[in-house]
């Protein structure tokens, strides 16, 4: 088996959420309801147990404003506002929190890479929940179960490709083997480049405790401005601190204990 990837690119995606619906349809994902949010034309607002894919519509202000184009600055110039829309969805960290997190082993890596929760197994702790340094992992408040994309491992063990890159018109969302997918990253930043999108970049953190992802971005300016963090982390390597200071607090009554103990005696 190969291990896969996904590639967003934000400055192809045109903001359809045929990837979205095409999600929902396949792994018979509930709707989110029809309310207006207010937010653009936004009407799902985030990722969650119900959103497993997420378009997200972003505004970016540039280095200079402009009410009408002018000669010299195509419209996606960095130093203008640009609209751009980005279909979000979980990272599949090669360091996955939410993996790391789960008592019950629901949570496992698939021979894909991709990370899968078993509904069957999970109990709804919701260690998963505050784990994820992405906020993607989502408890069902009415099931009481967590759930989040699938990245369509059923699809993929019967060799097709996930439901929404398959949906996807402009082929905004890429998928394939992990290598390649880092080299058509690569290829379309250099593509984009030589467009004059200086500030175009590809969003796989792999200098962090999270590893690099199976689900990455190329998108324009500031990544939180996509709501991702810059330097995502694993909540697990904070355990060793903690570990360190209970020893420590330990340590100390145990002291504490001794000291008023041989004092009783004296």
């Amino acid at each position: 088996m190969s291990i896969t990837a996904f590639l967003t690119d934000s400055t192809l995606c045109i903001g359809c959420k045929a990837c979205e619906v095409a999600c929902k349809e396949w792994n018979g994902v509930p709707d989110d309801g029809l309310t207006w949010s207010g937010f653009s034309y936004d009407n799902t607002g985030a990722l969650g147990h119900s959103s497993w894919r997420h378009v997200k519509f972003v505004e970016s202000g540039g280095e200079a404003e402009a009410a009408e184009p002018l000669a010299g600055f195509g419209g996606n110039a960095s130093e203008f506002s640009t609209w751009t829309f980005s279909s979000d969805v979980c990272k599949h960290c090669e360091v996955a929190g939410c993996l790391e997190a789960c008592p019950t082993g629901a949570i496992v890596r698939t021979e894909f890479g991709g990370v899968f929760i078993q509904p069957d197994v999970c109990n709804g702790c919701a260690y998963c929940v505050v784990a994820c340094p992405f906020g993607v992992v989502q408890k069902d408040p009415d099931d009481g179960r967590a759930f989040k994309c699938t990245f369509c491992y059923d699809r993929q063990k019967v060799g097709l490709g996930p439901a929404c890159a398959k949906a996807c018109p402009t082929e905004s969302i890429k998928f394939g083997k992990l290598d390649e997918i880092r080299l058509v990253a690569q290829e379309r930043l250099e593509e984009l480049h030589s467009r004059g999108m200086n500030d175009a970049q590809l969003y796989n953190p792999s200098d962090t405790s999270v590893g690099g992802l199976h689900s990455m971005f190329i998108m324009r300016g500031d990544p939180r401005s996509y709501n991702l963090p810059p330097r995502p982390e694993a909540p697990t390597i904070y355990n060793e601190a903690g570990w360190k200071a209970s020893a420590i607090g330990g340590a100390a009554m145990l002291a504490a204990v001794l000291l008023a103990f041989l004092g009783e005696r004296r």
